[in-house]
């Protein structure tokens, strides 16, 4: 069984007088497209000079370039579809709520945005063991992990979106600086294991860290924080754009850093550090069904080596199994075709290993790995606590396992259309970074959307329907004593009409500051009517909190802080991991109900 699918080498002879064979992709390329795009005799074909313009992994491995280049693409498609302004106007001859985003919603819940994410292994793996349980991104990991078998670290060579940056990065800026650059081996070789390990015990712990050093979570973030952004103010104006954040900056340079990293080698992050990869490589060295093999043909001349994206190839120029991606590269630049790629048994012909100077994964290195891992599960516990419990979005699960689940990828916040959830920076110490809350101040929670909910890879916000999350109680409103009516100064029912607007009719009024007479009767025409929350109604949405902020203290400046604020906490907030919100409202009804018959039993009969 071959797997062969590089682009020769021009002018390559095959050892030992053997015709190469053509593989079954160029045989079907010749057979339907132009024969000007094919090489004749000495004469490169169009293809061919046009691969070679695009670099000599282009022309040797030209198929992955493409799978790389259109999984890039569709990454960064899924990135703005999902936080693509939305235009859906509210419908005003709708009774109640007007469905505003509810179509346009429904209709981009079709469309799987998390889709890299699942298929990140380490984001289901280390969220199944840091939260007990079992999540839709396993699945993801199992599949990815299972195409693995066939094409060893295929995800790292083909599909990881960060990969192909990293790539596009050494090939604009990394390799025009190379006075940085390190040894190819050194202690750092097997640093991917070590930082594994560490994530892998921290999440035995319950504590995640894996969406700190996940590839995919950290391109997604990387990406979200800032093409969002761009995209709203571009689309909807700068107006609508919220601050950046410390929790922006922090992701933005993580990216970088993790770009900078080709400055030490190409592909270093992917090679040594990306404790994705090191999933896929324990994979390769247990079950694989195919390798890159050498054959006796080959004649030293070191091309493969130096054109090894993986550093998959050692001194002897036989295979490092564990790292190769069966990327094929080396097999383009082989001027005597003595590279095949074949199923692991094959042993036709094969040049015998010799290296024996391979640095060995060290016992060190593990103990390092596990003790990091319990120092960052200690550091992180130790920074969380004494501030007041965030607003998370609706539907999310209880706070010990919503750290435990969210993997931090920024989904959720580009899935927002009002720009409602923000990410944490370091106020709820490391626990709390990245993870999203409900930022009321700039916008309310949209009744009409549960976006998030759809986007969030790893259950951490549940994927409730509409009807749902619309009764999913996030927070509990509270007035200040700051507010106009309260206060005395003036009448004023934003919150109310805005309550009312969302179908929520959680506001209501009470008369206050009422003047009486000597008799004890109140005068008309006196006092203010201030508003009063219905603890039995309200869900903290926010859009009560939202309104005031934007038109008291911004717009006109007549308060210094928002009169009415959503507050998260034990009695203000419902947060089930598993069950009906419906289901617990009415089971509340009925509860208040029972209390009210209970209490007019008590007062007896008056006649």
């Amino acid at each position: 069984m071959r797997l062969s699918h590089f682009l020769t080498r021009r002018g390559a002879k095959p050892g030992r007088n053997r015709e190469p064979r053509r593989a079954l992709l160029h045989r079907v390329a010749r057979k339907w497209l132009p024969g000007f795009l094919f090489s004749t005799g000495d004469k490169p074909g169009g293809a061919r000079r046009g691969l070679r313009r695009l670099g000599p992994s282009w022309e040797s491995a030209p198929l992955r370039r493409v799978i790389q280049t259109a999984c890039f693409v569709l990454f960064c498609l899924l990135l703005l579809y999902v936080c693509w302004p939305y235009s859906v106007q509210p419908d005003g001859n709708a009774s109640g709520w007007p469905s505003h985003y509810a179509d346009g919603l429904q209709q981009r819940e079709s469309i799987d945005a998390e889709l890299f994410l699942t298929l990140d292994p380490l984001v289901g793996i280390s969220t199944a063991v840091a939260g007990r349980t079992w999540n839709w991104a396993l699945l993801g990991a199992g599949v990815i992990l299972v195409v693995g078998i066939l094409i060893p670290r295929g995800f790292c060579g083909y599909l990881c979106p960060l990969g192909t940056l990293i790539d596009l990065f050494d090939f604009v800026v990394g390799r025009r600086v190379r006075r940085h650059r390190v040894a190819e081996r050194g202690w750092w070789v097997h640093l991917k294991y070590y930082l594994l390990t560490g994530t892998l015990v921290a999440a035995a712990c319950g504590t995640m860290v894996a969406g700190y050093f996940a590839a995919i979570p950290v391109v997604t973030r990387g990406f979200a924080f800032f093409m969002s952004p761009l995209q709203l103010g571009m689309e909807r104006g700068w107006h609508q754009v919220p601050a950046l954040t410390p929790g922006h900056l922090i992701s933005g340079l993580l990216l970088l850093l993790v770009l900078a990293l080709g400055f030490l080698g190409p592909r270093f992050w992917c090679r040594y550090v990306c404790p994705t990869g090191a999933v896929f490589s324990l994979g390769n060295r247990f079950v694989r069904a195919s390798e890159r093999k050498v054959e006796n043909s080959c004649i030293d001349c070191g091309r493969c080596v130096a054109m090894c994206p993986f550093d998959a190839i050692k001194p002897d120029f036989t295979t490092r199994v564990m790292d190769c991606t069966l990327c094929q590269t080396c097999g383009g630049v082989c001027p005597t075709k003595a590279i095949k790629f074949v199923d692991r048994w094959n042993s036709e012909d094969l040049r015998p290993e010799s290296w024996a100077g391979e640095i060995p994964v060290s016992r060190r290195g593990f103990l390092g790995g596990i003790a990091g891992g319990l120092a960052g599960v200690l550091g992180i516990r130790s920074t969380f606590g004494g501030h007041a419990p965030p607003v998370r979005p609706p539907m999310s699960v209880p706070e010990p396992q919503f750290l435990e689940l969210c993997i931090r990828c920024g989904e959720c916040f580009q899935a927002c259309p009002n720009s409602v959830l923000q990410p944490m920076t370091l106020e709820a110490g490391l626990d709390g970074l990245w993870t999203p809350r409900v930022t009321a101040d700039w916008s309310g929670c949209e009744p009409s959307c549960n976006n998030c909910g759809q986007v969030c890879p790893t259950g951490a916000i549940r994927p409730l329907p509409l009807e749902e999350k619309r009764v999913a109680r996030m927070g509990l409103a509270e007035v200040k004593a700051s507010c106009l009516p309260w206060a005395g100064t003036v009448d004023c029912q934003l919150c109310v009409d805005e309550c009312h607007r969302a179908g929520y009719d959680a506001i209501e009024f009470q008369r206050v500051h009422t003047e009486v007479n000597p008799d004890g009767v109140a005068v008309e025409g006196t006092g203010l009517s201030a508003p009063v929350v219905l603890v039995d109604r309200c869900v903290g949405c926010g859009l009560c909190q939202s309104v005031c902020h934007r038109k008291l203290v911004k717009a006109k400046g007549v308060l210094e802080s928002t009169a009415i604020v959503v507050h998260a906490g034990p009695g203000k907030e419902d947060r089930l991991i598993r069950g009906s919100y419906l289901q617990l409202r009415k089971q509340e009804e009925e509860k208040r109900r029972k209390e009210s018959l209970r209490k007019l039993e008590e007062l007896g009969d008056f006649y």
